[in-house]
């Protein structure tokens, strides 16, 4: 069963892929996103640019890209980054005396979509 969201279908939207995902962003929404490379030496409120929009559309006009749209950019700042909670890895075998705990926190970029032009 297809459930379209028509709040999508009434404003400007996007599909775009960064760090091996895909995000639906639209303009103003804030959102988290795998580490940006290079991302470490820019200050909070640097502009960012994405290229790779593999959808786009409005309540008029849908664009999809085979794969992207070379038209269309999104525009964002870059709110901060940093690093998820710990998640914590364990691995342990029965009967051998043998456990091993890890943790791991992922990095992460959070950014503002300014614009899909």
């Amino acid at each position: 069963m297809n459930h379209i969201r028509y709040d999508i279908l009434t404003m400007n939207f996007a599909v775009i892929a960064t760090g091996g995902k895909q995000y639906l962003v639209k303009p103003g929404e804030t959102l988290l996103i795998e580490k940006l490379p290079g991302s470490e030496k820019m200050e909070p409120g640097a502009k960012l640019s994405f290229d790779q929009v593999l959808l786009a559309g409005n309540e008029n006009d849908l664009k999809v890209g085979t794969p992207t749209v070379d038209t269309m950019k999104v525009e964002a700042t870059l709110v901060e980054n940093g690093r998820h909670k710990k998640v914590i890895v364990l691995k342990y075998k029965a009967k051998a005396r043998y456990k091993k705990k890890n943790g791991h926190r992922q990095p992460f970029s959070k950014v503002k979509i300014e614009s899909i032009s």
